[in-house]
């Protein structure tokens, strides 16, 4: 079998090596511009439109990421990057959701401790203790309701804090409130003190995070987005804030990466900035999984992780 890969400002060799010893059988290559020569799959993240176009003999193709709305992105805006006949595959858990239940149980903690006030207090050398919040209406609403959402919810909720989680479909999650469907979406927000965002990037989805959302959570409610930053809409956050209809923020994804220096979040004192780290992708772990997928469609098995292309997830 033939595999090409392509990772921009990664450690290709690092990879190729690890593919090699999961599949000794494998012809593997890294692709660079021009290369055309045949492939039976590719294992990619954000690959050129000239890398995968017209390349009918792909059978499969692993995005090296939960999310794929990128290729989907792609696909979009030049019909036919995608080859007809082969899947695309996106990443299970492969050591993402403790990282990311991690991310989020730290960020939920430290609004509910107040310890974002005293960070603020300490830079003006104030001394003033402050009222923890409620430990029974701190609600903790999480946005999708996936492998990596669901168990974000569950790790919430073991800190006895009440969690409801919303998908767009009806799911159940034990010892999680759960919301579905559109004709849902206003009462899962009603009243939730945390909102986490987890949902796919769809053209459903984008924009979701807006002023509309945000005035349906309680008073002084905080935001934390770890899933795109496509969901968000900017200007509506730092009204919500100047308005205190949101009383701080966590970002770790932006429409633009890195951040530019100029941009207006960056002098927001109640928004915490980090540089897409909530979830990294694990190397050992994702080619452990994509050399099993690799080598069940070999034997002609069927494989999780499809995309549906009209879904976008």
């Amino acid at each position: 079998m033939k595999i090409l890969f392509y990772m921009p400002h990664a450690d290709a060799a690092a990879w190729l090596h690890d593919f090699a010893r999961a599949l000794p059988e494998a012809d593997l290559r890294e692709w660079q511009p021009g290369d055309h020569a045949p492939a039976d799959f590719a294992v990619v993240w954000r690959p050129p439109h000239e890398m995968l176009a017209g390349r009918d003999d792909l059978r499969a193709i692993f995005n090296l990421g939960a999310g794929v709305d990128a290729i989907l992105a792609l696909e979009q805006a030049q019909p036919g990057t995608l080859p007809r006949n082969a899947q695309l595959v996106r990443l299970e858990d492969t050591g993402m959701a403790p990282q990311m239940a991690e991310y989020v149980a730290h960020a939920v903690l430290r609004y509910m401790r107040r310890f974002d006030e005293y960070k603020l207090q300490q830079a003006g050398r104030r001394w003033h203790v402050l009222d923890p919040h409620p430990r029974e209406t701190f609600t903790v609403g999480v946005l999708g309701l996936g492998v990596l959402g669901a168990h974000v919810a569950r790790t919430v909720a073991a800190f006895g804090l009440p969690v409801r989680g919303y998908s767009r479909s009806a799911r159940h999650v034990e010892g999680i409130t759960t919301f579905a469907g559109e004709a849902q979406f206003d009462a899962f927000l009603d009243g939730v003190k945390v909102l986490v965002n987890l949902l796919p990037h769809t053209p459903d989805t984008a924009d979701v995070l807006n002023a509309r959302t945000f005035s349906k959570l309680a008073r002084g409610a905080y935001l934390i987005n770890v899933a795109r930053g496509g969901h968000l809409v900017e200007a509506d956050l730092l009204e919500a804030l100047a308005s205190g209809q949101l009383a701080a923020a966590t970002l770790d994804v932006f429409r633009d990466e890195p951040l530019p220096p100029d941009h207006l979040f960056w002098q927001e004192p109640r928004i915490t900035i980090t540089p897409h780290v909530s979830a990294l992708t694990l190397r050992e772990e994702s080619v452990v999984q994509v050399a099993q997928k690799i080598t069940a469609l070999t034997r002609g098995e069927a494989i999780s992780g499809a995309v549906d292309i009209e879904r976008g997830y």
